[in-house]
């Protein structure tokens, strides 16, 4: 709901347009030579800049000339006057600068709002060129320095900024946890854990059947846990994301994860373990002597096309660990089937591996160090979400279509061939 003075704000805009579409005024700007010149010294930029601010302060005056008439001139019908000037600010480049602003009372002592004022004032977003900036790696302390364009110029403080960006990165945060889902159809969906700043970042990707990658949302919970995987998947759900539809999920390995998957999609949905996260649990246990030719005989196993071909080769390899290390061949036994999935529904090789692992996801929190690496200290509360999320949505702008998507219609069918027919429900229920 809008507050009183920031519809106010809107009616003074709306009647300065309407003032200038009905009698089109002229505003003449005389320059003296001298005075350009030495402007010109410190360079074009600053001929533009003060150029600029004495436009402005006669668009106001023309504005008021509108409503109070001419200066020093009787009018009977006179409905306002001129009530000197005050201290203003236009925002211009993510500085707030100082300009006077001219003031109006009607005869009956209100205040009128200028609408040109309320356009500088309002000028560009503040709190989206600081986090435009923040996010290209600018810190809050050499803001100021690095973006002032007017001597004059305020609000640069890293204090001040630190408070724009809250400001931008919770709207952000807000807009992306709850855009609605509905309308997406997804041939799959990417979840994965990464530890931030002592806490757990849950992350959720939904790779659409065109091909384009979106981040659906975030969670942050002190481990991986399913409560936290829960919670995010029913936020999804929600806003409108189908888990009756067919789409391959893709985890990295987790229980938690495994466990939520199961609850909201139902234990037959199709479950792509990471294969690099299998090949990193596996190599984990394993001296560094033994690590390159084990990750070479995995490489080589779900590089194979075949399915069957595949399985086979991760069954040798397990018994070879077994007498190498049993705990690297545990791991590797642990959900090898899921590591798989892919293969079994015969993706074509291309968009296999895209899908057979969470790199996507990870590559997307490379963005989210590489934005927060000025943060220097973590608190309680919303920072590591808004901080998080902002560098999500600088990756989701960096985004391509995945690798092999115009084979996505292969894996369609491959899902839908999963569905049982009508006749097998029958039949499964009778021999139950």
């Amino acid at each position: 709901m809008k507050k009183p003075y920031q519809i106010e704000a809107q009616r003074a805009v709306k009647q300065l347009e309407a003032m200038a579409a009905d009698g089109n005024p002229a505003v003449q700007m005389v320059l003296p030579m001298a005075e350009m010149v030495g402007w010109l010294r410190k360079g074009v930029g600053a001929l533009i800049r003060q150029a600029g601010l004495q436009l402005m302060d006669l668009m106001m005056q023309e504005e008021v000339r509108e409503l109070a008439g001419k200066r020093s001139e009787p009018q009977a019908e006179r409905t306002a006057n001129r009530w000197g000037s005050e201290r203003g600010y236009c925002v211009v480049m993510g500085q707030k600068v100082p300009i006077q602003r001219p003031r109006v009372r009607t005869t009956d002592d209100k205040e009128v709002r200028l609408g040109s004022y309320e356009i500088f004032h309002r000028g560009e977003p503040l709190t989206e060129t600081v986090w435009e900036k923040l996010m290209l790696g600018l810190s809050t302390r050499k803001y100021g320095q690095a973006v002032r364009q007017f001597a004059e110029a305020y609000g640069l403080e890293k204090s001040a900024i630190s408070e724009h960006f809250i400001e931008a990165s919770r709207t952000k945060l807000k807009e992306m946890t709850e855009r609605r889902l509905d309308k997406m159809r997804l041939c799959a969906l990417l979840i994965d854990a990464t530890p931030f700043a002592g806490q757990q970042m849950v992350a959720a990707l939904g790779v659409g059947q065109d091909g384009r990658k979106t981040i659906l949302g975030i969670r942050q919970g002190a481990t991986e846990n399913s409560t936290v995987v829960g919670e995010l998947l029913g936020d999804l759900m929600n806003r409108g994301l189908d888990f009756v539809q067919l789409r391959l999920y893709v985890l990295d390995g987790g229980k938690a994860l495994h466990t939520a998957v199961r609850k909201y999609a139902g234990e037959s949905a199709p479950i792509q373990r990471c294969q690099v996260h299998k090949r990193r649990n596996v190599l984990d246990h394993l001296t560094h002597e033994q690590k390159p030719w084990v990750a070479k005989k995995l490489n080589a196993a779900y590089a194979l096309e075949d399915y069957a071909a595949a399985q086979q080769s991760l069954n040798a390899l397990h018994r070879e660990l077994m007498d190498l290390n049993p705990s690297a061949a545990r791991s590797l036994a642990e959900g090898l089937e899921e590591t798989l999935t892919v293969h079994r529904l015969h993706v074509p090789p291309q968009l296999r591996k895209t899908l057979a692992s969470t790199n996507v996801i990870e590559s997307a929190f490379s963005i989210v160090e590489r934005v927060c690496r000025n943060v220097k200290r973590w608190h309680a509360g919303d920072q590591r979400e808004r901080w998080v999320g902002s560098g999500l949505l600088v990756a989701e702008k960096q985004f391509r279509r995945v690798q092999g998507h115009k084979q996505i219609p292969i894996l369609l069918r491959e899902l839908e061939a999963l569905v049982p027919s009508k006749s097998e429900v029958v039949k499964r229920r009778k021999a139950s």
